[in-house]
């Protein structure tokens, strides 16, 4: 045995979905995932990681960097030949879609309505994660409108803020902690307050939960936020109880995908309660994990197990629902497991709620109800990127013509001269 360094130990830990689960059904909770992330920081100590740990560990960066030209960004990871390049860099396997970035981010789209608007009630604060403010804005959009529609006063931080939650899945733990330290300072008005977090993404709200209790067991703010940190349907559920949700007509059925993460430390009975206010008849899979697991299934050499996790149950049962029901997984990576395995999306549980608050016919027009919702993700991404297709041929033409005219320019000198 070598310890931390222990090539055996690294091999036997390779598989492990660091899904939690172990933790929830373990009589004395033992806990893989957190092992798993605290070898793989020691083992890794003083020596490069692979690529997908850069890729894959550090989106939060890569997804501010692409925010600033997410129409170029997105020619990048979605035009066939450059989208090829950019998952080979990435350590990615080719069978893979990568996510396309919104064209604005919740954030700056929060930011510019909220300064025109600003709806009185008992503040609370909603959480912009990486994936929800860099990718799906929507889902953010939409929880703020339940919220507000709840009678909340709603704030959102101003500058880029993540839990780390990624930087776990490769023992990233020096940088974890660092973010997290950071997320304090953030919040600090807020944990002093007593304001309540809300999160959308379950593995963001179970490193609030969790992680952080353990990298920070002695600073007295993390503690303080561990409780103050709630996924959208657990408060609703347990600090809303005057919301009233209209009942979606016709009546629907749902097939519900629990994450690992919240159904390991929190359970789903809000998101079940939630679903029952509308009048929707909710089917929670006993799936397990999606099998992309964060970044799992993003890594070239996880892909197979990946897809074989997800074939166990979850996958075959959301081909099989009719066309009415509803599919509902507010996990991000389970949302991209469905979409890329499967003819249909998963809407978030704040998505069905907007629904059900605007309109509750809005799902009737489609074959399948989340396309309401996803085609207008989609219109928004095809924009941005025939913006950016414009700009780079303006550009080129530009360029050319410049290049053109600097020979004429030339020639004509030589002539004359």
């Amino acid at each position: 045995m070598n310890g931390w360094k222990d090539e055996g130990v690294k091999d036997a830990l390779d598989l492990c979905l660091s899904c939690k689960g172990c933790k929830g059904d373990c009589p004395v909770s033992v806990d893989v995932a957190t092992y798993k992330a605290e070898f793989l920081s020691h083992y890794w100590e003083g020596r490069p990681r692979p690529r997908q740990a850069y890729a894959l560990g550090l989106i939060d960066q890569w997804a501010k960097l692409a925010s600033l030209a997410p129409g170029i960004a997105n020619l990048f990871t979605q035009t066939p030949g450059l989208r090829e390049l950019a998952k080979f860099a990435a350590g990615m396997p080719m069978q893979r879609n990568i996510p396309a970035f919104a064209p604005t981010t919740f954030q700056h789209w929060f930011q510019q309505r909220h300064d025109l608007k600003r709806q009185p009630g008992k503040r609370v604060m909603l959480w912009p994660d990486t994936f929800n403010n860099y990718f799906h804005p929507d889902v953010a959009q939409a929880a703020l409108e339940v919220l507000e529609h709840a009678g909340f006063e709603v704030a959102v931080p101003r500058q880029p803020v993540c839990c780390g939650r990624p930087l776990y899945d490769f023992g990233m733990l020096d940088r974890a902690k660092q973010y997290l330290l950071q997320v304090i300072r953030t919040l600090r008005k807020e944990i002093l307050w007593g304001v309540p977090i809300l999160m959308l993404e379950p593995s963001c709200a179970a490193v609030f939960r969790d992680e952080m209790k353990n990298l920070l067991p002695d600073n007295e703010e993390a503690q303080r936020l561990s409780k103050q940190a709630f996924l959208l349907s657990e408060w609703l559920d347990k600090h809303a109880p005057h919301l009233s949700l209209p009942e979606l007509r016709p009546a629907r059925k749902a097939v519900v995908h629990g994450h690992c993460h919240q159904k390991a430390l929190m359970g789903m009975d809000s998101d079940i309660a939630m679903l029952r206010k509308m009048g929707i008849e909710p089917q929670l899979l006993d799936s397990g994990c999606c099998g992309m697991a964060g970044s799992f299934g993003f890594e070239k050499d996880k892909y197979d197990v990946s897809v074989k996790c997800g074939e166990r149950a979850l996958l075959p049962q959301v081909r099989d629902a009719s066309p009415e029901t509803l599919i509902v997984a507010d996990g991000f990576s389970c949302q991209e497991q469905i979409a890329q395995l499967t003819n249909r999306r998963a809407l978030h549980l704040a998505q069905v709620m907007a629904a059900a608050l605007k309109k509750p016919r809005a799902f009737s027009d489609h074959a399948y109800p989340e396309m309401t919702f996803i085609q207008q993700r989609e219109s928004a991404v095809q924009g941005s990127m025939r913006r950016a297709s414009a700009g780079a041929g303006i550009l080129l033409a530009l360029g050319v013509g410049g290049m053109i005219w600097a020979l004429q320019a030339k020639a004509f000198k030589r002539r004359f001269w």
